[in-house]
């Protein structure tokens, strides 16, 4: 295990109906006058905005509401908030949603505070070094961004996905009210669910030796997944279920399961380009992309893919040929995505194989290569893009 600092300050507050107590803990965190940050449609039809609206005055706390996040948040309505924020002299920001309305809150947060650009801290031309309090109500289990310092834009201007983090993006607080997701379409519960295992298995996935303790956290959050996924897609309402899921969802990117041990995150930089070209579910994107990531990267260490396929698949070890569980689990990882309805290729997706060149160059790897469990030049990567447009069950 290597050295590591672990540091996660964000309160979570869990449980029915605890947006209602919003007011309290914006106060308690020095919160004067707040930007409520959102998408719109369900939490506005539900009656959630109102419940914590009604909260805020009640705790005598003023605040400006901005909707209108989309999926993939965009550059253009982070400069929208960080206007706002600077004329009305907003000192907390309420992000209300999932993981889009999450990143598009910390960016503001960043860029309110900051005088240069705030795409610049997605560039990797600067690197955030304070920003406004964030604080988040949480309405779909994914992105784990309520209890994460990460944050990912897209720029309309080239449609570019680009992420940074920072220490000073995590949330103050977090209320996590399972109640919240049980309106999901059972689409989005899915592509959530992709999201968490992959945020798992680019942490499994390490070159680090002797990280028993986080591979065994890492197998308790996927064997959730597997378990509870299913169940909460056949009954929505089913509030445990939908706890366990939103937990896992948080653990899985506290990075509490990664500490101390080399990570990879190419899957989610091939991913980018995809659901950045083509606008898609991140989570969806992943279910294409991942399963054929690993196919391409397991012969690097087919042990730390057999390990995944017996200990969290229940595959039979194949002693004499290892390679052979290993792909016997990634095989078990496709299928499950699939059964939960999510898309295994190109075709599925809504992606095209012609525009692998174009995903290629956007990943901008050019004669270098992206560092992670197996370092992946552009030719690999276009490699990983056709693997992932032809794959079946």
């Amino acid at each position: 295990m290597e050295n590591f600092n672990f540091y996660s300050p964000t309160e979570f507050v869990f449980g029915k109906d605890r947006e209602n107590e919003c007011g309290k803990y914006v106060k308690q965190y020095g919160g004067t006058k707040v930007l409520l940050h959102f998408g719109g449609g369900s939490a506005v039809r539900s009656g959630l905005l109102d419940r914590i609206q009604n909260s805020l005055n009640e705790a005598g706390i003023p605040f400006v509401a901005l909707g209108g996040v989309k999926p993939n948040p965009r550059d253009t309505l982070v400069y929208e908030g960080i206007r706002i924020c600077r004329e009305q002299n907003i000192d907390f920001i309420l992000a209300v949603g999932g993981g889009s309305v999450i990143d598009s809150a910390k960016a503001i947060a960043a860029g309110t505070v900051y005088e240069g650009d705030f795409w610049d801290f997605y560039s990797g031309k600067a690197v955030v070094e304070k920003a406004l309090p964030v604080a988040t109500v949480l309405t779909i289990a994914a992105a784990g961004s309520e209890g994460s310092g990460d944050s990912v834009i897209t720029k309309e201007d080239g449609m570019l996905k680009r992420g940074t983090g920072s220490p000073a993006l995590r949330p103050r607080f977090s209320v996590l009210n399972p109640e919240l997701t049980m309106t999901l379409p059972a689409y989005q519960t899915a592509c959530g669910a992709t999201d968490i295992m992959a945020h798992v298995f680019e942490r499994y996935f390490t070159n680090t030796q002797e990280v028993e303790i986080t591979d065994r956290l890492c197998e308790a959050v996927l064997m959730t997944m597997l378990k509870e996924t299913p169940r909460v897609i056949a009954d929505p309402m089913h509030y445990e279920a939908r706890a366990n899921i939103m937990w896992a969802g948080t653990v899985a990117h506290t990075n509490i399961v990664g500490v101390g041990r080399q990570q990879d995150w190419n899957s989610h930089n091939l991913e980018h380009e995809l659901s950045g070209l083509y606008d898609i579910a991140h989570g969806a994107g992943l279910a294409v992309i991942m399963p054929s990531w690993m196919e391409y990267v397991y012969q690097h260490n087919p042990m730390r893919f057999a390990q995944m396929a017996t200990r969290v698949f229940g595959c039979q070890m194949n002693f004499e040929n290892p390679s052979d569980t290993a792909l016997e689990g990634i095989a078990c990882f496709r299928k499950f995505l699939h059964s939960i309805g999510m898309p295994i290729n190109f075709t599925e997706a809504g992606a095209k194989a012609e525009d692998i060149p174009v995903l290629v160059e956007k990943l901008g790897v050019g004669d270098g290569c992206l560092p992670g469990f197996m370092n992946l030049t552009a030719k690999d990567a276009e490699e990983i893009y056709k693997i992932a447009a032809n794959a079946v069950i």
